[in-house]
C-alpha cells in the first residue's frame, strides 16, 4: 500500500461520491453484519470492507472492474485504487 503515486483512476475523480445509505446494500440481503463501509466511485454502491466477513466492496471492485472506493466512515477522507494498491486522502 502506498500513499499517493500517480494512480490515472484516483487522478480521473472529480467529486467524490458519498454513501447515501450507512450500510452495506449486500450484507442487509442476507442479514450479516459489516466492520466498515466502503462506496464505489463509479456506481456509487455502498458496500463492506476488507476487515468485514464478505468483503463485498472487494467483491464488487472485481466483478464489475470498478477501480476506486472511498471510506464511507464520518471523519474518513480518503480513496483507494484496487488495482493500484494506491491511497490518496482528498
Amino acid at each position: 500500500m502506498t500513499l499517493e503515486e500517480n494512480c490515472s483512476h484516483i487522478d480521473a475523480i472529480t467529486s467524490v461520491k458519498h454513501a447515501k445509505r450507512r450500510e452495506c446494500a449486500e450484507c442487509v440481503k442476507t442479514g450479516a453484519t459489516w466492520v466498515h463501509l466502503r462506496t464505489c466511485q463509479e456506481c456509487a454502491a455502498t458496500l463492506c470492507c476488507d476487515d468485514s466477513p464478505n468483503r463485498h466492496a472487494s467483491k464488487h471492485a472485481q466483478a464489475t472492474g470498478h477501480p476506486v472506493i472511498a471510506s464511507a466512515e464520518p471523519g474518513e477522507r480518503w480513496l483507494y485504487c484496487y488495482p493500484d494498491d494506491v491511497f490518496a486522502e482528498y
